[in-house]
């Protein structure tokens, strides 16, 4: 991962002729100086914000501002071509992949509201405040506000990594900017063509969209699946490790080519992947795939947020200041404007989502790369291009500092979630018992695969074994003391709910998948179906 960090990174601004270029020994020894350097900077980074207690994208972003772009080589830089065809889809796949299928499926009502209509009412209102309050021509007024309404997750995750929060809302956040990239990059598409063609219908527009999303979805699908059959062939982590790479670099480059969502069918892919296919490897295997993709995208978050504020000039920074406090207040009124109405609506068919989240949702909005990717990426002609990328990157960094510090204040203050001592006992039980499983799933297949004699697996089976039936009776003890002590079931009661989600979603499945396949007439299944619903409407959020 480290070649493809430091290819990304040289082919960021290759001059003309850099390929030729690239074969003197002095060039190739500038560039690994180079990446080494900022290698230590971000080790440094990491170092003083974890003491200092502020977010790392933060610091690597202001560590950044400190380097000045001329004691660097001219091939260390940022790139929109690079970022959205090398890091982005490295990104999401990470993302997805890590993404629990079943608690996305119970908020999916929010987040298609979000990364929707939101995204497009969002962007509509900023489009709007910004041609008036900065005189910018309509088309690109219309590109910024699209561009302003991406979501950088990882800034977001990072503070919630600091405080606990419910995992619902960790989930909320993660599936809005998975699938708002997606949105943006559509309209984004649309905002091109209408500039390059003059004109441009809403029949044409909704064409555009449809085969975007149902392609990008169908790409991901059938990638995906692809995918989970070769993991059934292979149980090697390093030959799993190449493929899932191509799949998600190959994913993209096939949904720009059939001119698809590509962002959509990252997703999707990743989805399936996570979902299905690590069932066919290893616990072994599929610890190492998860590692390596944690590492894949942490190192792509460190070399782009390094140079974002690489990047950044600090003279045009201060020149830009209060037009990008401006454009931090006109895309937040969009979100403000569109985020509380459309989840007020969402309570007249869903769980409504608690008010002190949906504040997250608002100061959460954060910009990162991807904003920076697609303002370098906008047409040459567009009017006011050269000032479109300063704003933007102005607008970022000023986002990254301001909103980044305050995010992890605002949730400490919320008290979104207070973990209690009974919780932490179920917990500290619960991980004795699933991490006993885990291993005896393990043992069994060493035991297939002729790497452990039968002597030694019933030997460590038998511990495993023991482990198990202390944990379960434990956990039957506690769950006896609960019911008799009110205050134990108080608090205790979102993580009940939550077991009973995971139960009533995988019921509603079962009953869904027996109908298509017509063991089930449609009247009984859809009246077991209404008396889930109600009750998956009646429990608490977690």
């Amino acid at each position: 991962m480290d070649t493809t960090l430091a290819m990304g990174v040289w082919l960021a601004q290759a001059p003309p002729g850099a390929e030729a270029l690239a074969d003197t020994t002095g060039d190739v020894t500038g560039l690994v100086n180079a990446l080494i350097v900022l290698l230590l900077v971000a080790t440094g980074v990491a170092l003083i914000t974890r003491r200092l207690r502020i977010p790392y994208v933060v610091g690597l972003v202001l560590a950044g501002l400190t380097i000045t772009k001329s004691l660097l080589p001219g091939s260390v830089g940022l790139n929109a071509e690079v970022i959205l065809n090398l890091f982005l889809p490295i990104l999401i796949f990470e993302a997805a992949i890590n993404t629990d299928i079943s608690r996305l499926r119970s908020t999916i009502k929010p987040i298609a509201l979000i990364a929707g209509p939101g995204v497009v009412l969002a962007a509509i209102i900023t489009a709007a405040l910004l041609q008036w309050g900065l005189g910018l021509a309509t088309i690109t007024a219309a590109a910024i506000g699209v561009i302003l309404t991406i979501t950088d997750t990882v800034s977001v995750i990072a503070a919630f990594r600091t405080v606990p929060v419910p995992p619902r809302l960790a989930t909320i956040v993660e599936g809005e900017s998975l699938f708002n990239d997606g949105t943006a990059l559509v309209l984004l598409g649309i905002l091109t063509t209408i500039h390059l063609q003059g004109s441009f219908t809403v029949w044409q527009g909704l064409q555009q969209v449809v085969i975007a999303f149902v392609g990008g979805g169908a790409l991901g699908l059938g990638l995906g699946y692809l995918c989970v059959g070769l993991f059934q062939q292979l149980d090697d982590a390093l030959s799993n490790i190449l493929l899932t790479v191509a799949v998600s670099l190959g994913t993209f480059q096939i949904g720009q080519a059939l001119g698809v969502s590509s962002a959509i069918a990252v997703v999707v892919a990743g989805l399936v992947i996570g979902e299905l296919g690590f069932r066919q490897t290893s616990a072994s295997t599929k610890v190492t795939l998860l590692n390596f993709w944690e590492y894949a995208g942490f190192g792509v978050n460190t070399f782009i947020f390094l140079l974002v504020g690489i990047e950044v000039d600090p003279g045009v920074l201060l020149q830009t200041i209060p037009a990008a406090l401006f454009a931090v207040l006109a895309y937040q009124t969009g979100r403000i404007l569109t985020t509380y109405p459309l989840l007020y609506l969402l309570g007249f068919c869903d769980r409504p989502l608690p008010l002190r989240w949906q504040h997250v949702l608002i100061v959460g909005n954060v910009k990162g790369s991807l904003s920076m990717a697609l303002a370098l990426s906008l047409p040459a002609d567009l009017p006011g291009r050269s000032q479109v990328v300063a704003l933007v990157f102005s607008t970022v960094l000023v986002s990254l500092v301001g909103q980044g510090l305050t995010l992890p204040w605002l949730v400490k203050r919320l008290r979104l979630s207070t973990p209690s001592a009974t919780r932490q006992r179920l917990e500290t039980l619960q991980l004795n018992l699933i991490a006993a499983k885990a291993g005896q799933q393990e043992l069994a297949a060493l035991l297939r695969s002729g790497s452990l004699p039968k002597n030694l697996y019933e030997e460590l089976f038998a511990a495993y074994q023991a482990q198990i039936a202390s944990a379960d009776r434990d956990l039957r003890d506690f769950y006896n003391q609960r019911t008799l002590n009110d205050a134990a079931h108080l608090e205790d009661q979102s993580h009940l709910d939550g077991l009973r989600r995971r139960l009533y979603l995988a019921e509603k499945g079962a009953v869904n998948d027996a109908l298509r396949k017509g063991l089930l007439s449609e009247e009984t299944s859809q009246a077991y179906v209404r008396v889930l619903n109600e009750k998956l409407l009646s429990l608490k959020d977690d």
